[in-house]
């Protein structure tokens, strides 16, 4: 049996969208950043992999696109923040990177729009290129 996360659950949803409605090209990507709680074999194994290069605060999905890039931190609609995710938005921000918190598919399409990003939808909509 699985256990599944809220969290994971929206994120699966979200990594399915956005490959439907962005470009064919577009790389989405989950930094697998984490091992889980507990134990001294999990401190080990985060230790490794932090000399390994793994960044703490790391965002859950990058989106990479007609030359933009765009950090997606999936939270449940009660999660929070940690101080190093705070910080990796501060400095990806401070750096000029795209970077939102999205709790659902919805608010991942609307950070797309936020960050100029066009979704394959948006592209042959003709209706939206006649206004533009």
């Amino acid at each position: 049996m699985t256990r599944r996360t809220p969290e994971a659950d929206i994120q699966r949803a979200i990594v399915h969208t956005l490959r439907i409605v962005l470009p064919r090209d577009a790389i989405i990507h989950h930094s697998a950043n984490e091992v889980g709680s507990g134990g001294k074999a999990a401190r080990q194994r985060q230790a490794i992999l932090t000399g390994m290069g793994v960044f703490p605060g790391f965002a859950d999905l990058v989106v990479l696109t007609g030359g933009q890039v765009l950090f997606l931190e999936v939270k449940s609609p009660s999660g929070r923040l940690s101080p190093a995710q705070k910080a990796f938005r501060d400095m990806v921000k401070a750096q000029g990177f795209g970077w939102a918190l999205v709790r659902s598919v919805e608010d991942a399409l609307g950070a797309l729009a936020d960050h100029g990003i066009t979704t394959r939808a948006q592209a042959l909509n003709p209706r939206r290129r006649a206004c533009a």
